[in-house]
């Protein structure tokens, strides 16, 4: 989904010799390796280690199972009152294990339910069972009353075993997929000869491209032994489903064990008590530092017995993933989704990294966020003001950086985002000079001060939001503005930067740790722990993608509860109104479209008003576009007027990023603004003309972030705004619009200082009155 984002990567962690400040940049360390290469190579270690015996090493290696044991716990294929079937979630996993087994897997099912579909059958036999006499002579209220004998639970397999059976198989018919049957007991797998006769039988039904579904043997099954637990590879005892699923996936050598419950996975304290917290890889070892609770509502097997059965089976080299399979939200993929190397439940893994996990980065970098806020203004302007230093110091060895980044860019628009030249170095340096004079009055200023009553003083403040991740495309020179943003806000920040700009985004990167007086160390992470920064909802409080419109909509869609500031398209617009000046409309509409056509505000749609057709300035408008090599693509309405137009456009909401626009006719200033309510995207959008009352209209009419008069679209940023730099441009309708600099990383709270003051004080009997005095907002609060 973010395959443009995500990818093979690596974070520097910068750890400062002063404690207080950690900076954190992904970036993509496989960037000299195609995407191709980088799947074979993937493929080939996976194939190594499996060959040898190994469970898979990362979630993302897991779409690469073969043979797959998926384990329906009895709260997943029982209902709520433990008497028959969940048949709506039996019916969306035999999908999933349907499709999984459709694309050329090899699938087995180890599953409950036949006690609770036999005792469903038992109680339905009784009361037909019950004489009519019995039941006239009983009284209805008797018979309502009338409690059901207690099932043993041998006998409620034997009567619901078979029913089971023809349930899933009428299930699988569905998709064309023929199941089978297979009972077992522990004799099964300590008796050598029926061990091979298990297997044998096992490794036949999978070749003929058959779902096994086994079963233990309740009905004649002793009662499970309190006290016998997993010891082993060859001594195990099938006491419940977890034990049996993971004894057969060894036995079978399967690549991968779904364990299905009514619990998300493991937590390190019992789900539901303060601070217990969902598990999302478990490495061997980690026992010591888990909780147990009490077991499922059903079932003979709790956490506890999940774990020591998929720690045996990860011995065994079998991988084995823990996850709800009741939650209705994720029932009908959670299965598809595992394969998929998707975060869904607990992973167990063999391999633990070296470094704290995305969790604990994110949480080390709010803690080092919130003590970067306390310091002094003059620190933090310092600290930018050394980076704007280092940046002119050092540009030779940027610009030889960024030489290597040009080098390996594969078309012509990507090298005018990558390029970095000396005078572009000299702006960032000044853009970051002038950030450090705004970071002067940025975290603690006072908002506003109000005399509450007597003694009781209201202040709103600036604050920083909290933690940032940043997520940018093919701009280097992305990196050092937004951490001086960052810096000067007080905002933890995490960067991922495209892989085009590795080796520019590395130096820049190492030029900020210096500014900070910060150590590197490097981390290698895995696909899926990027793409978790976007589920962080709880540690992450504002995401900034900058790039494309469709970087934007994957990360908004990618992003769970975590705002998204950003714009998905930039369709901008520039009407030229009948009475616009000719030298203006040429040098506007030049600007606008061919100095930077890439960028998000850049012309898109030229609306021209229906008096300028067939005039001197229709004419040079045309070869100018003509001499720029700009493709242009006719409205509905542009088109009718000519006898020979050019190619007609296939939308009026277009977002070109080239030497292209389209071209549209209007009868009005009103209907270019409705025009542009339409079809645009609320970003930039501009009107030419030399009528003052025609301009302010079209300014106060317009719904869109920025709306200029007489001046190109291309002034939409936040250094050519006077703000010193921007993390992005945000067309959204809360928090900031437009081009969003140092003041749209800030918040407020609100500090109310009293003495002894109580609500009851100001109630109808109370002693004091409200005055809500507005004071002076006076000198920035003391944030020390």
């Amino acid at each position: 989904m973010l395959s443009m984002v995500l990818g093979a990567v690596g974070v520097q962690q910068c750890q400062s010799t002063l404690p207080w400040v950690t900076f954190y940049l992904f970036t993509n360390t496989y960037f000299l390796t195609s995407n191709i290469k980088n799947n074979i190579f993937s493929s080939y270690t996976v194939a190594q280690r499996k060959a040898h015996g190994s469970s898979f090493a990362h979630r993302s290696e897991l779409r690469h199972a073969k043979r797959i044991v998926v384990k329906l716990g009895s709260a997943v294929v029982t209902r709520g009152d433990e008497c028959g079937l969940a048949l709506g979630r039996l019916a969306s996993i035999v999908e999933q294990v349907a499709m999984l087994q459709n694309q050329g897997r090899e699938m087995m099912i180890v599953t409950s339910g036949a006690v609770a579909f036999g005792k469903q059958r038992l109680r339905h036999e009784i009361l037909l069972s019950q004489s009519v006499r019995q039941a006239l002579h009983s009284g209805h209220n008797q018979l309502k009353d009338m409690s059901l004998p207690v099932l043993e639970a041998r006998a409620c397999a034997a009567a619901g075993q078979s029913g089971l059976m023809a349930l899933y198989e009428a299930m699988f018919t569905q998709y064309s997929t023929c199941t089978a049957q297979v009972l077992v007991t522990n004799l099964d797998f300590h008796d050598d000869d029926k061990r091979q006769n298990l297997n044998s039988t096992l490794q036949e039904l999978l070749r003929m491209n058959i779902v096994p579904i086994i079963n233990t043997n309740d009905a004649v099954v002793p009662p499970p032994e309190p006290n016998s637990d997993l010891q082993g590879v060859n001594v195990i005892s099938i006491k419940d489903n977890d034990s049996l699923a993971a004894r057969l996936a060894v036995e079978m050598k399967a690549d991968l064990l779904v364990a299905l419950s009514d619990v998300e996975g493991l937590y390190n304290s019992p789900p539901g008590t303060d601070d217990a917290k969902l598990i999302d890889i478990f490495y061997p070892g980690d026992q010591q530092s888990i909780t147990y609770g009490t077991k499922s509502r059903v079932g003979i097997g709790g956490m506890e017995a999940k774990v020591k059965a998929a720690l045996w089976a990860l011995q065994g080299g079998t991988s084995v993933v823990i996850a709800n399979g009741t939650n209705p939200k994720v029932t009908g993929h959670v299965i598809t989704d595992i394969v998929e190397g998707k975060k869904v439940g607990t992973f167990f893994s063999e391999i633990k990294p070296a470094g704290p996990t995305v969790e604990q980065q994110t949480e080390m970098a709010r803690n080092s966020g919130r003590t970067l806020a306390s310091l002094p203004p003059e620190q933090r302007s310092e600290i930018i003001c050394q980076l704007a230093e280092l940046l002119t110091e050092r540009k030779e060895e940027i610009l030889a950086a960024n030489k290597l980044d040009m080098d390996l860019a594969v078309n012509t628009a990507m090298l005018k985002r990558l390029s970095l030249s000396p005078s572009k170095l000299n702006s960032l340096a000044i853009g970051l000079r002038q950030i450090a004079v705004a970071a002067q009055d940025s975290v603690g200023r006072v908002l506003r001060r109000t005399r509450v009553a007597h003694n009781l003083e209201l202040e709103q403040i600036t604050v920083p939001i909290g933690v940032l991740l940043v997520i940018f495309e093919a701009r280097p020179d992305c990196l050092p503005q937004v951490s001086a943003l960052a810096i000067a806000s007080g905002n933890a920040l995490l960067l991922k930067g495209g892989k085009e700009a590795a080796n520019t985004n590395r130096v820049l990167h190492q030029l900020t740790q210096e500014a900070l007086s910060i150590k590197p160390c490097t981390l290698q992470l895995t696909r899926e722990e990027v793409e978790d920064l976007c589920r962080l909802d709880k540690m992450i409080d504002l995401i900034i993608p900058r790039g494309s419109s469709q970087l934007v909509r994957d990360i908004q869609r990618a992003a769970k509860g975590i705002p998204v500031m950003g714009h998905s398209e930039g369709i901008c617009h520039v009407y030229l109104d009948a009475d616009a000046s000719i030298d203006k409309v040429i040098k506007i509409v030049r600007d606008s479209k061919c100095d930077y056509p890439a960028a998000c505000n850049a012309m898109e749609t030229l609306l021209i008003h229906r008096d300028i057709l067939r005039t001197p300035l229709f004419d040079q408008i045309i070869d100018m576009l003509r001499t720029e090599r700009v493709k242009i693509h006719a409205g509905p309405r542009f088109a009718s007027y000519l006898t020979f137009s050019p190619s007609e456009a296939k939308s009026l909401r277009t977002e070109y990023g080239d030497l292209e626009c389209c071209m549209e006719v209007v009868d009005s200033m009103q209907e270019a603004v409705d025009h542009i309510h339409k079809y645009g995207s609320s970003h930039t959008d501009v009107i030419v003309t030399e009528n003052e009352d025609t301009a302010e209209q079209f300014l106060q009419q317009l719904d869109s972030a920025c709306v200029f008069w007489n001046a190109s679209s291309r002034f939409a940023d936040g250094y050519r705004f006077g703000l010193g730099a921007e993390v992005g441009i945000s067309t959204a309708r809360i928090h900031a619009r437009g081009p969003v600099g140092l003041e749209g990383l800030l918040t407020t709270k609100w500090v109310l200082r009293g003495d002894g003051h109580t609500a009851a004080d100001f109630s109808e009997h109370g002693t004091m009155k409200y005055l809500h005095e507005s004071l002076p907002v006076g000198q920035p609060l003391n944030t020390n």
